[in-house]
């Protein structure tokens, strides 16, 4: 399938790289017009020029909210409108014991990850209200629907994007806009290949150690994420409104393939671990 977001136009915050970037490609190719809103001023322009009249770029820190309200406007003087927002820049942020994590730090993981989501979901309802029609996508994790797979500023961040998700898609419904997040696990990108190889250019090491315990049997990589957004910023998703979808190969859901339960003997383990 072809053209499935012809004449449609989307901010995409983080979009000079990793998950950003392969949404921008992903809906260049499906007939959108994006602008690439990043911090990342060289790998910005450069997504810009390989993409030719189809993208813009513009400079956009997403703790400051002027940026993102710039961004949105943007869009609406270069391209006329604005049909989706995808909230999806993003850092790891505050890591380390919560005994010793610095107030600063959290507090700059929180500007980055979860209020930058409010400022674009804030500023896209403004143009798309009065259009009556729109979409907003926000990046969480699976660390924002199960505690334990990432740091605590990042886990508490993502799950703030959950629960922003949901709250803003109740009252938006009304106006038209359906408000999702797409729940990425561990994909290949230069933030994973920091910390899977401390090389953010590692991305062949990553792939290699990243999600190497996936029920598919590799890792995932941006186009996946991308393909995702692609569904809910396009018509097909008309009755999605509220949802976070995970990405994740089934990791959530199915679990470690080779769990220890399934080499055991047949039996039945009652409550207090007793066999019988």
């Amino acid at each position: 399938m072809a053209d499935r977001l012809d004449g449609k136009v989307a901010v995409i915050t983080g979009g000079a790289s990793g998950i950003g970037e392969g949404t921008v490609r992903r809906f260049v190719e499906e007939g959108a017009r994006c602008v690439i809103a990043d911090i990342q001023d060289g790998p910005g322009e450069a997504l810009r020029n390989e993409t030719g009249a189809a993208a813009a770029f513009i400079h956009t820190d997403v703790a400051r909210e002027q940026d993102v309200a710039a961004a949105v406007d943007f869009a609406v003087e270069r391209f006329g409108r604005l049909d989706c927002m995808v909230n999806n820049a993003g850092i790891l942020g505050a890591v380390g014991p919560i005994a010793d994590t610095e107030t600063e730090a959290w507090l700059r993981t929180l500007d980055v990850l979860l209020n930058s989501v409010f400022f674009g979901t804030k500023h896209a309802a403004r143009v798309l209200i009065p259009q009556g029609s729109g979409t907003i996508i926000n990046t969480t994790s699976t660390a924002g629907v199960r505690a334990g797979l990432g740091p605590h500023a990042y886990t508490t961040a993502k799950h703030g994007v959950v629960g922003l998700t949901q709250s803003a898609a109740t009252e938006l419904a009304r106006h038209g806009i359906r408000v999702n997040a797409i729940a990425p696990g561990a994909t290949v990108s230069a933030m994973t290949a920091y910390v899977a190889t401390g090389d953010s250019a590692d991305l062949d090491g990553a792939s290699k150690r990243v999600n190497t315990k996936s029920p598919l049997g590799r890792p995932g990589f941006p186009v996946d994420i991308a393909n995702a957004a692609l569904y809910l910023a396009s018509d097909e998703s008309a009755w999605t409104n509220g949802a976070v979808l995970v990405v994740d190969a089934g990791g959530e859901v199915l679990g470690d393939r080779n769990s220890r339960f399934f080499g055991m003997d047949s039996q039945i383990v009652h409550e207090a671990g007793r066999a019988g």
